[in-house]
């Protein structure tokens, strides 16, 4: 899923509200389930699946539950290098 420049922030929240939501049901858990597996309101949880707004605590809380902690983990840790110097010096 390749993510457009011209995408709003609340666009790519969304989408990935989108993600979550479908995780969970994927592993036949509610919204209510969640909520007490994850320590999340579920207010909270209702909101981020309607929304995509929620708390970076929040969502780690939910992806933990979710059993997708290395997802969250990754984010950021790929990036270009800007030239082969910087590759160079940061491989060492």
């Amino acid at each position: 899923m390749e993510t457009s420049i011209w995408e709003k922030p609340e666009e790519i929240n969304r989408k990935l509200a989108e993600r979550v939501q479908m995780v969970r049901k994927r592993k036949f858990i509610t919204q209510e389930e969640l909520s007490g597996l994850s320590d999340v309101s579920y207010g909270s949880i209702k909101r981020f699946e309607a929304s995509g707004r929620i708390t970076l605590l929040s969502l780690t809380k939910i992806a933990m539950a979710l059993d997708c902690t290395d997802e969250l983990r990754n984010i950021f840790t790929k990036f270009p290098y800007w030239d082969m110097q910087e590759l160079i010096d940061n491989s060492n």
